[in-house]
């Protein structure tokens, strides 16, 4: 558009000469004595133009020839930001690609170059960190906490994953504190606290976090339910110091993860060992009501929380409950082994003999092969006592 303008102009002024041309009938003197020109105006103002565009050419000449110094700079100067940009951009690709000395080279040419010197300093710093290279590592973070960049979250992050691929979970709880403490929590720094918080064991902080991730979908559910059973279990162990606080912790799971076989079987040990065999029972039937466990199964035959005095009582009351089990599920090895035990307990060794016999027609199990033979060695029958020992021993 400039163009046209520009041309339009040219050819409007070359009409306007003709035509003043052709009207104009004045001339020009130049008179210096003794000497006189005479030309027609038009002339003139066709020499005086002329004129004037060859000296502003000539000063234009003049300006670009004293320039040259500065182009050949600027020129130079534009030649290696081009260059560290292109370093900054290699060592992202090599720190991508797994380059990791690559990596650290290009980032410290950028560094050097004074482009985005913080960022580059990041980089080198991922990449030796990656190459095992500590403490270099440790002075790139300082380099680009140096360089003044507003930088802050990205050097926290950096400092943050650094520190869990080191296993220094507090450094990393610490890092990650200070970076929602300034600024929004984003998903991924959430997740990487979540890593912090499991690895130094604040269980409540994982269930909370965990719950979370899982809400905003940042996690899969099948690994935030990991995550909470995971919690629930090390909180309950934790608990499991005296009884009363081991109830308390108990109430406050919630009742629909109190019936998951891994969390019901982790606190049914430990209701057991704290001699609330009553509450043990409970859990593991509430739980077997509602999903079928083989562990939870082989725990309801162990009555090691009872007084010996109890322990046939309560032995011929898990009985009656297992054998309803039986019922729908004649077949089930891991149940038929339970209640061989528990009629061990109770001392009814003919059904306990049966029921361990039946299990090892399902399911050639070493646990129905020791039980089978400690219950023969109370009877008396060493010599059989002894076959199913081996037996138990060849299986994995």
């Amino acid at each position: 558009m400039k163009g046209l303008f520009w041309v339009v102009a040219v050819f409007a002024a070359a009409v306007a000469l003709a035509i003043f041309g052709r009207f104009e009938g004045g001339y020009a003197i130049f008179y210096y004595p003794p000497y006189r020109i005479d030309m027609s105006l038009l002339l003139f103002a066709f020499l005086a133009l002329a004129g004037v565009a060859l000296l502003y050419a000539g000063l234009r000449l003049a300006h670009h020839v004293l320039a040259i110094p500065g182009y050949v700079r600027a020129y130079r100067a534009r030649r290696r930001a081009a260059r560290a940009h292109e370093a900054l951009a290699a060592a992202m690709r090599g720190l991508f690609e797994g380059r990791y000395a690559h990596a650290e080279k290009g980032a410290a040419r950028a560094h050097e170059a004074g482009i985005s010197p913080g960022l580059a300093a990041l980089i080198a710093a991922r990449a030796t960190h990656a190459l095992r290279e500590y403490a270099r590592s440790e002075e790139w973070l300082e380099r680009a906490v140096a360089t003044g960049e507003s930088i802050e979250a990205a050097y926290l992050t950096t400092r943050a994953e650094m520190a869990l691929d080191e296993r220094n979970y507090g450094a990393a709880r610490d890092a990650l504190h200070r970076l929602h403490d300034n600024g929004p929590r984003h998903l991924a720094t959430l997740r990487l606290l979540l890593r912090a918080e499991r690895g130094t064991g604040n269980w409540e902080e994982v269930l909370r976090i965990a719950a979370q991730l899982a809400k905003r979908e940042a996690i899969s559910p099948a690994l935030a339910e990991e995550y909470k059973v995971q919690a629930t279990i090390e909180l309950l162990a934790r608990a499991a110091v005296e009884r009363v606080g081991f109830e308390q912790r108990w109430r406050r799971i919630a009742g629909s993860d109190q019936v998951h076989p891994r969390i019901a079987a982790a606190g049914a040990r430990h209701a057991a060992a704290l001699g609330a065999a009553q509450l043990s029972c409970g859990i593991i039937e509430k739980a077997l009501a509602v999903e079928w466990s083989a562990p939870l199964v082989a725990l309801y035959g162990d009555l090691s929380g009872f007084e010996a005095a109890l322990r046939r009582d309560e032995a011929r009351s898990r009985i009656e409950r297992a054998e309803k089990w039986l019922v729908a599920r004649p077949s089930d090895a891991p149940l038929l082994v339970t209640l061989g035990r528990l009629c061990a307990h109770a001392e009814l060794w003919g059904k306990a003999q049966s029921y361990l016999e039946a299990s090892l027609a399902f399911d050639d199990s070493r646990a129905a092969h020791l039980d089978l033979a400690r219950l023969l060695v109370r009877l008396g029958r060493d010599g059989e006592a002894q076959k199913h020992f081996r037996l138990a021993a060849e299986l994995p």
